[in-house]
C-alpha cells in the first residue's frame, strides 16, 4: 500500500466520553480521520467500537466531547448526518421488499425522488452486484446478499462519509471480495471509510492506518507498518529437525537462517514475522471476551 498523505480532516472525535449507568463505554476518546482514507477500528467485543460509531453518526449523544463533520458540525445536525452513509452490522433492511424497493425507501428518506431515485438504485445494485437480483424479495437472500444490499443502502445518498460496521460478518467468500474490491473503489473515488472488522488480513489489507481500542479508549494509532513495528512484537524462526522443532525469537529472523540452513539436520526453517493479528493481540491480551 503507498504511503498515507495524510490530507483534510473528514471527521474528528475530540476528547468523546459515553457511559451507561456505572458503565463507561468510550472514555477521552480523540481521533481525525482523513479524507480519502480507509480508517480501521479494531478492538475486542465490548470494547466501545460500536458505541463510537453511534457517536460518530448521531445515534448517541456523547455525555461530554465533540464530533465534527468536515467542519460543519455534529451530526446530530439533519443536513451534517445526510452526508453520512451507514451500514450498521445489525442488517437495516426489510425482508418483504425487494432489493430495489429497499433502495427506493431509503432513497426518499434521504431525500430522492423520480427518475434520479430510480437511476441511483440501479447503480448501487449494479456496484454490488445485485442488478439481476433487484425484483427479488430480501427475505430469499442469502447471508452475503443481504450484507451487500446492506452496504448499498449506505451508498443511496453518494456520502462522502461512509461507516461500514462488520461489513463481511458472516458472508461467503464470493461476497466478500464483492465488498472488499467496493472498498477500494471507492477510496479511489475519493470516499472516506470508517471500517470496523475483526478479520483482521482485511484491516491489514485495505486500512491506511488502523486505530486499536480497548475498555473504550484508544491504545494505538498508526498506519499498519508503524503498528507492526512498534506493537507486533519479535519474529519467531522455526527450526526443524525431524520432529524436534526449535524456535528463536528474533528482530532479525535472517541472521538465523546461515547457521540454521548450514546443519545437514535441518529439514524445514519457516519464518513467522508479527503481522496485525500481533499487535491487536499484544495490546488488547489474549484472554477470551465474550
Amino acid at each position: 500500500m503507498d504511503a498515507f498523505r495524510y490530507p483534510a480532516r473528514v471527521l474528528t472525535l475530540t476528547n468523546l466520553r459515553k457511559s451507561f449507568g456505572r458503565h463507561v463505554a468510550v472514555e477521552g476518546l480523540s481521533l481525525s480521520i482523513a479524507r480519502g482514507e480507509v480508517f480501521g477500528f479494531l478492538g475486542p467485543n465490548g470494547a466501545g467500537k460500536t458505541t463510537s460509531i453511534n457517536m460518530a453518526v448521531g445515534l448517541l449523544t456523547p455525555d461530554s466531547g465533540t464530533v465534527d463533520l468536515d467542519g460543519r458540525g455534529p451530526p446530530t445536525t439533519p443536513s451534517v448526518r445526510a452526508a453520512i452513509g451507514v451500514a450498521p452490522q445489525a442488517l437495516a433492511l426489510y425482508d418483504d421488499l425487494s432489493a430495489a424497493e429497499n433502495l427506493m425507501f431509503f432513497g426518499r428518506l434521504y431525500g430522492l425522488s423520480g427518475a434520479a431515485l430510480a437511476a441511483r438504485a440501479r447503480h448501487v445494485l449494479g456496484l454490488v452486484g445485485l442488478e439481476d437480483r433487484a425484483r427479488g424479495r430480501a427475505s430469499t437472500f442469502s447471508g452475503g446478499m443481504k450484507r451487500r444490499l446492506n452496504l448499498a443502502v449506505a451508498l443511496m445518498p453518494d456520502p462522502p462519509l461512509l461507516l461500514l460496521d462488520e461489513p463481511t460478518a458472516g458472508v461467503d467468500p464470493q461476497s466478500r471480495n464483492n465488498i472488499l474490491d467496493l472498498v477500494r473503489t471507492l477510496r479511489e473515488q475519493g470516499r472516506t471509510v470508517v471500517y470496523t472488522t475483526h478479520y483482521m488480513e482485511e484491516a491489514q489489507k485495505l486500512c491506511d492506518r488502523v486505530a486499536v481500542i480497548d475498555r473504550g479508549r484508544l491504545l494505538a494509532l498508526g498506519t499498519v507498518d508503524e503498528l507492526i513495528t512498534m506493537h507486533g512484537g519479535r519474529s519467531v524462526v522455526r527450526i526443524e529437525r525431524g520432529t524436534e522443532v526449535r524456535r528463536v525469537e528474533t528482530a532479525d529472523p535472517m541472521l538465523e537462517l546461515p547457521a540454521a540452513l548450514a546443519d545437514r539436520a535441518t529439514t524445514a526453517v519457516h519464518i513467522d514475522r508479527p503481522d496485525l493479528e500481533s499487535v491487536f493481540l499484544n495490546l488488547t491480551g489474549r484472554s477470551l471476551r465474550d
